[in-house]
């Protein structure tokens, strides 16, 4: 049986296809933000001399890091709601999924950045008058920032591929509206195959750039 290939009908649906991109970009860059104010929480509370502060955080990352994302999201909007008797909406339930989600990877990449410049330059800097803060923000940090941004890009690649599972709580991502003109159209292939597509434009691009920039970060050390 040989199937003959039909776009007429996704093309004209494409608007829909256009809105979920937009939405699934909109949850990509939201998490990420969000993402990167809990991991720069989380990772100061793991180097943090009160070991309260650590536990919590640390037990935090493996709660998120050790269960899928897909359990997570239905947790959040399905068995949540039980325990505080609040009715969730679902595009809150995904957007905070998401963040905490990787808030967790963020923070071990952050706290692997931090710990892998050598304590020497920070006792450097406290022989010469600086405190612990201005150590980390002058010397530190920028560092740091240059060993973990290739991972923190890619955790973020992985972040926008993780989006598609949002759709399982009814969110107008592109996953979600693929199914949709399938269910217009009856063509599955070509639905899911011009959401593949629109991945792919997306992400070779941003993964190219990624290793584009972590050359240049090797060849300038």
């Amino acid at each position: 049986m040989t199937y003959t290939w039909d776009f007429h009908s996704i093309w004209q649906n494409f608007d829909l296809f256009w809105f979920g991109l937009q939405v699934t970009v909109l949850y990509t860059v939201g998490s990420i933000v969000f993402g990167v104010l809990i991991g720069i929480a989380t990772c100061a509370a793991r180097l943090s001399r009160w070991r309260f502060l650590g536990y919590f955080a640390r037990l935090y990352q493996e709660l998120f890091r050790c269960t899928p994302l897909l359990v997570q999201l239905l947790w959040f909007y399905y068995a949540f709601p039980l325990l505080v008797g609040v009715n969730v909406d679902n595009h809150f339930a995904a957007m905070l999924t998401l963040s905490l989600y990787v808030g967790a990877f963020y923070a071990e990449i952050f706290r692997g950045g931090i710990i892998s410049i050598d304590r020497g330059q920070q006792e450097a800097a406290a022989a010469i008058g600086m405190s612990p803060s201005q150590a980390m923000w002058r010397i530190i940090a920028p560092q740091a920032i240059k060993r973990m941004l290739p991972s923190f890009i890619n955790q973020s690649v992985i972040q926008f591929k993780n989006t598609s599972l949002i759709s399982v709580l009814s969110v107008a991502d592109l996953a979600y509206m693929a199914a949709v003109v399938n269910g217009q159209t009856y063509r599955p292939l070509e639905s899911y195959t011009v959401m593949a597509l629109l991945y792919l434009a997306i992400l070779v691009p941003v993964t190219q750039l990624a290793d584009l920039l972590e050359k240049r970060m090797r060849t300038s050390d």
